[in-house]
């Protein structure tokens, strides 16, 4: 049986999940970058940050577009509504659980 393709936003969450992804993505938030000013904010070589940004794009979080001689790229966030989503869920159930036990504990003499 073959393996089934995991979901876009298990795709999503895998690539948040690298520190140095996230970065890329803080930079990109600001606006759109060559890769030569995304690659000058990591002490790894270039090739470590092109895998990094092939990873972002393969999940639709980073587009490029050609500009002369350069490629700029830029955020692009609607594949975080996902993790928006499930946070929103999480945050819920939290508030939950944790109003129960504020009840408790004052509760308690």
């Amino acid at each position: 049986m073959a393996a089934k393709a995991p979901a876009a936003s298990d795709r999503v969450f895998k690539a948040i999940a690298d520190p140095s992804r996230r970065r890329i993505l803080s930079l990109l938030s600001k606006g759109e970058l060559p890769l030569h000013e995304i690659e000058a904010h990591f002490p790894v070589s270039r090739t470590a940050v092109i895998k990094h940004i092939r990873i972002l794009r393969s999940c639709r979080l980073v587009q490029v577009r050609r500009e002369g001689r350069e490629t700029l790229h830029r955020l692009e966030p609607s594949p975080l509504k996902s993790v928006e989503t499930w946070m929103a869920t999480m945050s819920a159930f939290w508030d939950k659980h944790l109003s129960r036990l504020k009840r408790q504990v004052e509760s308690t003499p």
